[in-house]
């Protein structure tokens, strides 16, 4: 992937068509006009300046958030052309601010790979910006053009003489297509930490005039370093972490992978610095590869024969945290957004590169093997296990309402959309709950305790345990064939809504979470398609005479306590569980659909939902401390 600063000229840059519906449909270009959307917008600008990176001219990325809502990304790259575009008549760098599909990308000889909307990206930044101002610093003078919802002020004007080079854009997005103008630091600083790991070397800079804060990301190792930042909290089975590096065919291919104590597969894949969510042929060809190599291997060296075991694919991958960064010259996505890869060529190139590295470091390597191995026979047998388990639910719930478990109290209508299930946190609670449902809508299934907390366990034990079951064959949910999340039959749900009522303490808090962590490892499905919500029962009830009215938290009680004159005559009853509560009160604050609150549950980013789940419900107890240090402020203690 050679530098050619030579061929990137105004002449590069080829112009498909104009901008205008931009604005008419952003949701198509961006995927939304919220949080989501808005931060896109950023991460455009600041992937154009890292596929300036990638070309081999810039490796210093500075972005600001300031006071008034503009956001700044300057780069020290070779600046975008402002020269007379033969076709259009008009500077190059209009044609790339204002027309979609203009930019130096589609030059083979200007750029060799890239991230970003490949020449959408910027013009859809300029089309959904109220002003943007775009300077370019190239050829020892300074270049300035103002844009009003993308459209051009005034012609590119000479502001004189400079030493730099680079692109600076200078934006604010427009008001009237966003719901709110609104940056976060966490979201903006997650993602220029990930770009330094995928483009070592490369210094990125993030300040936030609001909250004063400065903070540098760069990475000398790369995703070495990622890895080991993702898998610091688990238990690692071998000491070191796998490396395989490769070009061929144009696609450069870089891998970093370890296996650890776990039970789950890790796997994060790029094309271009771009996530690729659902993956692709790239992870496609990895897969195949470790499955191939780890099952020579484990018939040649492993028990394997002895221990009358069929190996699958996911037994190889269980364990196992693998980041895939692979770039690509003309990358082929499936969808606007670029989630998943569709080059079929780039399969074959990842496949043969990691089959021989992973092979000549297994023959080097033969106790990192045998733990493998002995790792991948583990997971054979848990499956096996767990298949079992699985198909006794599978059993039960084709039965449908026969064998549904004894301790639910089931509705009398049979339509799924209009019913509804609560988890109910206690026997005690459930009992109040059945009194205070309404029968022809509401079920009440009770769970004994904290359920079995599943990111500890190995799959098996989780479909074995009592409890578990009872959730599983009360929502009528099966799992198909033998993996345990990617085939989960929710065709035959038998609620619409599933919401979890524990009590409003430290105790109940954790037992949503134990649940939630049982949904978002073995029924993702039922979070994605928005089933899930956890009830909101109140903390205090406050009465003066007949008076009396509830309250959700301190701040509220405090407002009633106002209201009811101060604390004289006064009583404030702070509800320490479900169970203290009778059935009409349960009713009429928690469970009535016109009075109650309900919050719904739903996954923004996968990977940080994972992050979390691993640091709350691990074995490791520092880093659950640092999180929860660092999030006190968001919570409140429960005395």
């Amino acid at each position: 992937m050679s530098k050619n600063t030579s061929n990137y000229t105004a002449d590069s840059i080829q112009s498909l068509e104009g901008i205008e519906h931009i604005r008419m449909r952003p949701s198509m270009y961006i995927g939304d006009v919220g949080m989501k959307g808005l931060h896109h917008l950023v991460n455009e600008v600041i992937d154009n300046s890292v596929d300036e990176s990638l070309a081999g001219f810039c490796n210093k990325i500075w972005v600001t958030i300031h006071n008034n809502g503009f956001i700044t990304i300057v780069d020290n790259g070779r600046g975008i052309p402002v020269g007379i575009h033969k076709k259009e008549g008009i500077s190059a760098l209009e044609v790339v601010m204002t027309k979609i599909g203009a930019g130096g990308k589609f030059d083979k000889n200007s750029y060799k790979v890239s991230g970003g909307l490949h020449g959408v990206g910027i013009s859809c930044v300029n089309a959904l910006s109220k002003k943007l101002i775009v300077t370019i610093y190239r050829n020892g003078e300074i270049y300035q053009q103002e844009y009003f919802k993308g459209k051009s002020i005034n012609n590119v004007k000479c502001l004189g003489k400079t030493n730099m080079r680079g692109t600076k854009i200078h934006y604010i997005a427009d008001n009237s297509i966003f719901s709110s103008i609104s940056y976060s630091y966490e979201i903006l600083s997650s993602r220029l930490r990930e770009l330094s790991f995928l483009n070592k070397g490369l210094h990125l800079f993030l300040q936030d005039e609001r909250i004063h804060k400065k903070e540098v990301f760069y990475s000398k190792n790369g995703i070495k370093e990622f890895l080991f930042l993702l898998d610091k909290n688990e238990e690692v089975l071998t000491k070191n972490i796998i490396s395989i590096t490769g070009e061929k065919e144009n696609t450069v291919l870089e891998i970093s992978m370890q296996y650890n104590t776990s039970f789950k597969e890790k796997i994060y894949s790029y094309v271009n610095n771009i996530n690729t969510q659902e993956g692709g042929t790239h992870i496609s060809g990895f897969r195949r590869a470790l499955t191939r190599t780890l099952k020579k291997y484990a018939e040649e060296y492993g028990p394997l024969s002895k221990e009358k075991v069929d190996l699958t694919g996911e037994d190889f991958r269980e364990g196992l945290t693998a980041i895939i960064s692979v770039k690509v010259m003309e990358p082929q996505f499936e969808g606007q957004t670029k989630t998943k890869l569709s080059n079929q060529e780039v399969g074959g190139v990842v496949e043969k590169i990691v089959g021989e590295i992973l092979s000549t470091y297994l023959e080097e390597h033969p106790i990192d093997r045998k733990k493998i191995i002995d790792k991948v026979i583990l997971s054979a047998k848990a499956r096996k296990a767990a298949k079992k388990a699985r198909e006794f639910i599978q059993k039960k719930n084709t039965l449908y309402n026969s064998v549904l478990p004894g301790k639910l109290a089931d509705c009398s209508l049979n339509d799924p959309e209009t019913c509804e299930i609560y988890l109910v946190e206690g026997d005690s609670a459930g009992g109040t709950a059945k009194q205070g449902r309404d029968r022809n809508f509401q079920a009440i299934l009770p769970l004994r305790g904290k359920i079995l907390n599943v990111e500890k366990s190995i799959s098996y034990k989780i479909f074995e345990n009592e409890e578990i079951r009872n959730i599983f064959t009360s929502l009528g949910v099966t799992f198909s064939n033998e993996k345990n999340q990617k085939d989960l039959n929710i065709e035959r749900l038998r609620y619409n809504k599933i919401i979890i009522m524990t009590d409003a303490d430290i105790d109940g808090s954790h037992i949503s979470t134990l649940i939630l962590t049982l949904f978002f490892r073995y029924l993702k499905p039922l979070i994605e398609k928005g089933h899930i919500y956890i009830a909101t029962p109140p903390l205090y009830l406050i009465r003066k005479g007949k008076n009396f009215q509830y309250a959700w938290n301190d701040k509220e009680r405090e407002t009633i306590l106002h209201k009811f004159g101060g604390r004289k005559h006064v009583n404030v009853q702070r509800y320490k569980g479900l169970g203290e509560m009778n059935a009409d009160q349960l009713w009429e604050t928690t469970m009535n659909p016109e009075k109650r609150t309900l919050r719904k549950i739903h996954i923004e980013d996968h990977s940080d939902a994972d992050k979390i789940f691993s640091i709350l419900m691990g074995d490791e107890v520092p880093p659950r401390r640092n999180f929860i240090e660092k999030n006190a402020i968001y919570a409140k203690l429960d005395v």
